[in-house]
Protein backbone atom coordinates (compact mmCIF):
# COMPACT_ATOMS: atom_id res chain seq x y z
CA UNK A 1 0.00 0.00 0.00
CA UNK A 2 1.82 3.79 -0.94
CA UNK A 3 2.52 5.96 2.10
CA UNK A 4 0.63 8.86 3.41
CA UNK A 5 1.81 11.79 1.82
CA UNK A 6 -0.35 14.25 3.76
CA UNK A 7 0.91 13.85 7.82
CA UNK A 8 1.78 16.01 10.54
CA UNK A 9 5.34 17.63 10.74
CA UNK A 10 7.66 19.22 13.24
CA UNK A 11 7.04 22.80 11.27
CA UNK A 12 6.58 25.92 13.31
CA UNK A 13 2.78 27.17 12.62
CA UNK A 14 4.01 31.02 13.16
CA UNK A 15 6.78 30.79 11.21
CA UNK A 16 4.71 28.91 8.35
CA UNK A 17 2.62 32.07 8.57
CA UNK A 18 4.82 34.58 8.84
CA UNK A 19 5.55 33.51 5.29
CA UNK A 20 2.63 34.97 3.92
CA UNK A 21 2.68 38.12 1.86
CA UNK A 22 -0.69 39.13 2.66
CA UNK A 23 -1.12 40.53 6.38
CA UNK A 24 -4.63 39.84 5.76
CA UNK A 25 -4.11 36.68 5.28
CA UNK A 26 -2.06 36.13 8.43
CA UNK A 27 -4.19 37.70 10.35
CA UNK A 28 -7.41 35.74 8.94
CA UNK A 29 -5.35 33.23 9.93
CA UNK A 30 -4.82 33.03 13.44
CA UNK A 31 -8.38 33.90 13.55
CA UNK A 32 -9.06 30.65 12.45
CA UNK A 33 -6.13 28.97 14.53
CA UNK A 34 -8.08 30.66 17.58
CA UNK A 35 -11.43 29.17 16.90
CA UNK A 36 -10.49 25.87 15.24
CA UNK A 37 -8.40 24.96 18.57
CA UNK A 38 -11.57 25.91 20.91
CA UNK A 39 -13.82 23.61 18.85
CA UNK A 40 -11.10 20.87 18.70
CA UNK A 41 -9.93 21.27 22.02
CA UNK A 42 -6.02 20.97 20.20
CA UNK A 43 -3.62 22.52 18.96
CA UNK A 44 -2.55 23.69 15.32
CA UNK A 45 -0.24 21.60 14.11
CA UNK A 46 1.53 21.56 10.23
CA UNK A 47 0.54 19.16 7.68
CA UNK A 48 2.83 19.85 4.94
CA UNK A 49 1.13 23.63 3.65
CA UNK A 50 -2.19 22.71 6.23
CA UNK A 51 -2.79 23.97 9.50
CA UNK A 52 -4.89 20.47 11.11
CA UNK A 53 -6.34 20.22 14.42
CA UNK A 54 -6.50 16.85 15.90
CA UNK A 55 -6.39 13.94 14.40
CA UNK A 56 -8.31 10.51 13.49
CA UNK A 57 -7.47 6.91 12.08
CA UNK A 58 -9.71 5.88 9.83
CA UNK A 59 -10.26 2.60 7.39
CA UNK A 60 -12.13 2.14 4.32
CA UNK A 61 -13.61 -0.96 3.41
CA UNK A 62 -10.83 -1.45 0.55
CA UNK A 63 -8.37 -2.15 3.39
CA UNK A 64 -6.62 1.82 2.80
CA UNK A 65 -6.35 3.36 5.82
CA UNK A 66 -4.82 6.53 6.93
CA UNK A 67 -4.59 9.39 9.69
CA UNK A 68 -6.23 12.79 8.88
CA UNK A 69 -6.46 15.85 10.92
CA UNK A 70 -10.06 16.28 12.23
CA UNK A 71 -10.39 20.22 10.94
CA UNK A 72 -8.03 22.37 9.34
CA UNK A 73 -7.16 24.70 6.40
CA UNK A 74 -5.00 26.29 4.60
CA UNK A 75 -4.05 29.91 3.68
CA UNK A 76 -3.56 29.35 -0.04
CA UNK A 77 -2.59 32.66 -2.52
CA UNK A 78 -6.52 33.42 -3.62
CA UNK A 79 -8.26 31.90 -1.22
CA UNK A 80 -8.70 30.01 2.47
CA UNK A 81 -9.17 25.87 2.11
CA UNK A 82 -11.10 24.97 4.83
CA UNK A 83 -11.16 21.39 5.87
CA UNK A 84 -14.69 20.22 7.37
CA UNK A 85 -14.93 16.65 6.57
CA UNK A 86 -17.30 15.17 9.14
CA UNK A 87 -19.85 17.54 7.06
CA UNK A 88 -19.31 15.35 4.03
CA UNK A 89 -20.52 12.61 5.96
CA UNK A 90 -23.98 11.25 4.89
CA UNK A 91 -25.62 11.92 7.99
CA UNK A 92 -24.65 15.39 8.18
CA UNK A 93 -25.00 16.26 4.31
CA UNK A 94 -28.20 18.08 4.61
CA UNK A 95 -27.47 19.89 8.38
CA UNK A 96 -24.18 21.06 6.48
CA UNK A 97 -26.08 22.51 3.07
CA UNK A 98 -28.76 24.45 5.32
CA UNK A 99 -25.44 25.90 7.24
CA UNK A 100 -23.60 26.80 3.93
CA UNK A 101 -26.95 28.68 2.59
CA UNK A 102 -26.15 30.87 5.79
CA UNK A 103 -22.76 30.83 5.63
CA UNK A 104 -22.04 33.65 3.27
CA UNK A 105 -19.61 34.42 0.50
CA UNK A 106 -17.97 30.99 -0.33
CA UNK A 107 -17.98 27.91 -2.82
CA UNK A 108 -17.53 24.35 -2.11
CA UNK A 109 -15.18 22.10 -3.61
CA UNK A 110 -14.94 18.06 -3.44
CA UNK A 111 -13.49 18.06 -0.15
CA UNK A 112 -13.74 21.58 1.07
CA UNK A 113 -15.10 25.10 1.56
CA UNK A 114 -13.21 28.08 0.16
CA UNK A 115 -13.15 31.60 1.67
CA UNK A 116 -11.32 34.66 -0.07
CA UNK A 117 -11.60 36.40 3.41
CA UNK A 118 -13.53 35.62 6.52
CA UNK A 119 -15.18 39.09 6.37
CA UNK A 120 -17.45 37.76 3.59
CA UNK A 121 -18.55 34.98 5.95
CA UNK A 122 -20.60 34.67 9.21
CA UNK A 123 -18.07 33.54 11.87
CA UNK A 124 -21.04 31.95 13.93
CA UNK A 125 -22.14 29.76 10.98
CA UNK A 126 -18.40 28.66 10.61
CA UNK A 127 -17.63 27.52 13.76
CA UNK A 128 -20.77 25.58 13.85
CA UNK A 129 -19.71 23.65 10.48
CA UNK A 130 -16.73 22.96 12.53
CA UNK A 131 -18.48 21.97 15.85
CA UNK A 132 -20.34 19.01 13.33
CA UNK A 133 -17.07 18.21 11.99
CA UNK A 134 -15.36 17.14 14.81
CA UNK A 135 -18.00 15.96 16.69
CA UNK A 136 -19.16 13.51 13.73
CA UNK A 137 -15.78 12.36 12.84
CA UNK A 138 -14.94 11.39 16.60
CA UNK A 139 -18.16 9.33 16.79
CA UNK A 140 -17.38 7.86 13.37
CA UNK A 141 -13.56 7.38 14.72
CA UNK A 142 -13.29 6.81 18.41
CA UNK A 143 -9.22 6.72 19.30
CA UNK A 144 -8.29 3.89 20.56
Amino acid sequence: MPEQKTRPDTGDVDEFLEQLDDPAKRADSYRLIEMMSVVSGEPPVLWGTMIGFGRYHYRYASGHEGEAFLIGFAPRKAEFSIYLMGTYMPEEIARRDGLLARLGKHRMGKACLYVKRLDDIDMNVLRELAEISVATLRAAYPAK
